[in-house]
């Protein structure tokens, strides 16, 4: 798409606490993260101006850097329109940076993979400053070495049906896998999972039977036959979206230094 004479294409890195939000995408009468991003842009050009979003996160999902694009026609710089969304978006999203690309960069369509991050607590105490952000599966100890092996067979491309929620339009389960670890220190495991593109709910189902995994209470075998044959009536439970962050989204060329994107989401523990 090329946009028309005398606008500009502004790309924004977003971040968001996704847990007041059904979500990223708009939905009527439903409180979402694109359409108040929408809200507080009309308020500046006087008219809806919708935003394109490089994915989508499910209702309770974390975003770190989320990339969206616009297309505004006026004086005002691209650079600046992070500071003047600050000033009219509520506590819960923030712009970390805004840059001019190209008329026919697109936020969703330019990008070649996206990263999610899975945290677990797995303390027998709660905690209630880490809450917001991780799921506390306190039922067994859980053995992230054990994890990192069933995750190991998943890289490269592989049919994910087991991991996909019912109700995607997407015609397809084929999924590149880029990259897929876990990580432990103390009592917090990280997950990662790097793809071109990422199945309806395939990352809270995976991680849900993956504590299967790391607690003991299935083989690596049996994980394997579940998404090597398709066993989708097998995944029983998805893991809660508190724990579940977008992030980081990557381009082949991106004008936002890679300090604002790259991992802006905290660690609760400085990895080894």
């Amino acid at each position: 798409m090329v946009t028309a004479v005398g606008q500009q294409r502004v790309v924004l890195v977003i971040q968001y606490l996704g847990t007041h939000f059904h979500g990223w995408q708009r939905q009527a009468q439903q409180r979402t993260v694109q359409a108040t991003i929408e809200e507080a842009i009309a308020q500046v050009l006087g008219q809806r101006t919708p935003i394109h979003g490089a994915g989508r996160t499910d209702a309770g999902v974390h975003a770190a850097a989320q990339v969206a694009h616009f297309d505004a026609s006026g004086p005002i710089p691209a650079a600046k329109w992070a500071a003047i969304l600050n000033s009219r978006l509520p506590d819960d999203v923030l712009i970390r940076a805004a840059a001019a690309v190209p008329p026919d960069w697109h936020a969703q369509f330019s990008a070649c993979w996206r990263r999610y991050r899975y945290t677990l607590y797995n303390a027998q105490r709660p905690n209630l400053f880490v809450a917001p952000f991780c799921w506390h599966y306190y039922h067994a100890p859980l053995d992230g070495q054990r994890m990192q092996a069933a995750l190991d067979p998943l890289v490269g491309h592989r049919q994910l049906t087991a991991f996909r929620r019912a109700g995607s339009a997407r015609r397809h389960s084929w999924v590149d896998i880029q990259a897929a670890e876990c990580r432990r220190q103390g009592e917090f495991l990280q997950i990662e999972i790097q793809a071109s593109g990422f199945l309806y709910g395939m990352v809270r189902l995976l991680v849900g039977i993956l504590v299967e995994v790391g607690s003991g209470a299935r083989s690596l075998e049996s994980f394997a036959d579940i998404w090597q044959q398709q066993r989708r009536e097998r995944v029983k439970y998805a893991a809660p979206a508190r724990g579940l962050c977008l992030l980081r989204v990557g381009y082949p060329q991106f004008p936002v230094p890679e300090a604002v994107w790259f991992d802006s989401q905290p660690h609760f523990f400085l990895p080894s």
